[in-house]
């Protein structure tokens, strides 16, 4: 099965922020294995800070900005999360925007791509991201896919400065489709609640 719409989040509003590349690497990789990925930047959306989740919102009275975001969110078929690691956690901007939805997350996978400007590539925030997006409804697939000195590690668009990192993520995306494909098949005969 191929042609799997997929939110790819990036969780970083920092001025100069170096994982956005890393955000368009994934993008790319995604659409050269035939999916159709789209980049959720938190710098597009400026929620608020949370005070009421969509689902608080009387039907049709949500911001606007907000609704599009559930509907987008509601026709996914996983999750690609793209975090870098802030004091060994996750992003600000990456845990509020995920926080405003919830049950457009449920019985969906999601892949977790960090990210540092060291050589540990985000790892701590990836670990604490499997107990947080596990919570919201989501399976995280078995791998990750670190990226260590991100600032170095791609160009503006996203390309690569290791030509071989196509390869050693192979697996990371092989995974994510196996699992948008079993979980795809599951929900098409009901989900247990």
């Amino acid at each position: 099965m191929s042609g799997f719409f997929v939110p790819v989040i990036y969780g970083s509003v920092r001025s100069d922020r170096q994982g956005i590349k890393a955000a368009r690497w994934v993008v790319n990789e995604l659409r050269r294995r035939g999916m159709d990925p789209i980049l959720i930047d938190p710098m597009e959306y400026q929620l608020p800070m949370l005070d009421r989740m969509y689902k608080e919102y009387a039907p049709g009275t949500a911001p606007a900005l907000m609704e599009s975001l559930a509907k987008t969110l509601r026709a996914a078929d996983g999750f690609a999360i793209v975090s870098g690691e802030y004091n060994h956690g996750i992003p600000p901007a990456l845990k509020n925007l995920m926080d405003h939805y919830l049950e457009e997350y449920f019985w969906r996978p999601a892949a977790i791509v960090t990210y540092s400007g060291t050589r540990w590539g985000g790892t701590r925030a990836g670990v604490q991201l499997r107990a947080t997006l596990g919570e919201m409804g989501m399976v995280t697939i078995p791998s990750m896919q670190p990226i260590a000195t991100v600032q170095d590690a791609f160009t503006d668009d996203g390309t690569p400065a290791d030509p071989k990192l196509a390869e050693y993520s192979a697996r990371f995306f092989e995974e994510f489709v196996w699992y948008m494909n079993a979980l795809k098949t599951q929900r098409q005969h009901g989900v247990p609640y």
